[in-house]
């Protein structure tokens, strides 16, 4: 069956599944939703069970090998996060259950909350946000409403460097502002001097991320916050790389105030398809009024010393409102805070450092064979050139298509934009010495193709289950539908 569409498998009457008798009243389908031309086989149960197994080997995935993705965090998901996610007392509680029927969970939400404002040094946190652009367009709805309600309605501007992550010009416009994007200075942080000429008192606020898209932590980071802070604006920090920061530094007392952490990044809950994601955000004291809500508090003190108080759901005297139909994703605050608590204190510490580490271990060792050019000690990611001097046509594409022939997932590309040919890797806390020693050799060796034999790189990859596509092509023409099983997959 090699060569064989799962189509060509079919024959009249084979069924895939065996599905129960109806429990409930049928009606009929109505015939506007009818198409009498779905062509779709007739199998049986073993041949969907093969195909479909088939095809999910091919996926690359955090549990087969090492996945570089720069300002993504693709690290390893702890199966001890999965399993107290899966606890009947968690996965089976229904959205509607009362105050009464979910104590369990509140307690769970409260004590997320009460440990990520610890970390970042925030008065109070709301795990309401569904992801980290939700998160975000949170916070800069709660910096909207502040002003709006001190009657400070000329402030319509947020600064943002054109180091950040991509998202936040897009947060900024949707929450009615316009952005207003600030230079980087030689070593990669804002510059001082274009930051201080845009605030005047129509700037609302700033968004900046720290680390920022480079990998640096923002060395004058303290002027830009009194900067920002005496023309009145408030500072919101996009915490998608808490990774690096993470018992270490604590935003809140660096004066931000806010910022939303990434759950499915920085807390090792799933991430991309693993997902959903979870973006919580932080506040100082000023905006505790306008989290989202609801947040999980006491509301009645335990009577007895072995007594658990009583937790419910109250919305901030001023909240910018719900920002979905339940709460958060409330599988990834399970598995968060699983991770938070089997880490602890020095563990956590720990992540941050070893990421680092790591990042800063494999741009050393990279930085004769390519060009990177903020070269300073890093975060947790580096970004460097995907280009080489006297190689023409060779890109930052071709070195990651040609990764995959080494084994390796390719880093991400193109991104940030205010690097050429950017190739932005991320190693996280979680690979050890020898995958990073493994994924360097191949970048040195993929450097020396380069040199020696480029069309090998051009034509890349040539070992992976589908050769290289016109990407482009592919986004804008989807073939959903069975293609031949190769010989090599029978």
């Amino acid at each position: 069956m090699s060569e064989q569409l799962i189509y060509d498998l079919g024959s009249p009457g084979r069924c895939g599944v065996l599905l129960p008798d109806c429990d409930v009243p049928q009606e009929a389908i109505p015939a506007e939703l009818l198409r009498a031309d779905l062509d779709l086989p007739e199998v049986g149960e073993l041949q969907v069970i093969r195909h479909f197994t088939r095809l999910s080997s091919l996926n690359y995935s955090i549990d087969k090998g090492f996945y570089p993705l720069g300002s993504c965090t693709m690290k390893y998901n702890p199966k001890l996060n999965e399993d107290t996610a899966r606890m009947p007392g968690f996965a089976q509680l229904h959205p509607l259950t009362d105050g009464a029927g979910s104590q369990g969970a509140l307690a769970l939400m409260y004590q997320l909350q009460e440990w990520l404002a610890e970390i970042s040094g925030f008065k109070a946190v709301s795990l309401a946000p569904a992801a980290g652009a939700q998160g975000e367009f949170a916070g800069i709805l709660m910096i909207r409403k502040y002003h709006v309600d001190r009657g400070d309605n000329k402030r319509t501007k947020i600064l943002i460097p054109n180091s950040a992550h991509g998202t936040n010009p897009a947060t900024v416009t949707m929450a009615g502002f316009t952005a207003v994007e600030l230079p980087s200075d030689e070593n990669g942080d804002v510059d001082l001097a274009a930051l201080r000429a845009a605030c005047d008192d129509t700037v609302a606020g700033m968004m900046i991320t720290v680390p920022n898209t480079l990998g640096l932590f923002e060395s004058h980071i303290l002027e830009v916050v009194k900067a920002v802070h005496e023309c009145g604006g408030l500072m919101y920090m996009d915490g998608a790389n808490m990774n690096a920061l993470m018992g270490v530094v604590k935003p809140g007392e660096l004066g931000f105030d806010v910022m939303h952490y990434n759950l499915h990044k920085t807390f090792s809950t799933p991430h991309g398809g693993g997902g959903p994601g979870s973006g919580p955000v932080g506040v100082n004291e000023k905006l505790v009024p306008y989290l989202p809500g609801p947040v999980a508090q006491i509301i009645e003190a335990a009577e007895e010393a072995d007594d658990a108080p009583l937790y419910g759901l109250v919305m901030p005297e001023k909240s910018i409102g719900r920002l979905k139909a339940f709460h958060g994703n409330f599988g990834m605050h399970v598995r968060a805070y699983t991770y938070i608590r089997a880490n602890g204190d020095e563990g956590i510490r720990g992540i941050s450092r070893h990421a680092a580490l790591n990042a800063n271990y494999v741009r050393v060792r990279l930085q004769d064979t390519y060009k990177i050019p903020y070269n300073r000690y890093c975060g947790h990611e580096f970004v460097l050139e995907g280009h080489f001097e006297g190689v023409e046509n060779v890109h930052a594409l071709d070195i990651s298509k040609r990764l995959m022939d080494y084994g390796f997932h390719p880093p991400t590309n193109y991104f940030p934009l205010i690097v050429p040919e950017a190739l932005m890797i991320e190693p996280t806390e979680t690979e050890d010495k020898a995958t990073l020693d493994g994924f360097i050799d191949a970048m040195k060796k993929i450097a020396a193709e380069a040199h020696e034999n480029p069309d090998l790189l051009r034509s890349a990859p040539h070992t992976a289950p589908v050769s290289r596509l016109d990407e482009v092509r592919a986004a804008k023409q989807l073939v959903l539908c069975c293609r031949p099983i190769p010989e090599w997959a029978g």
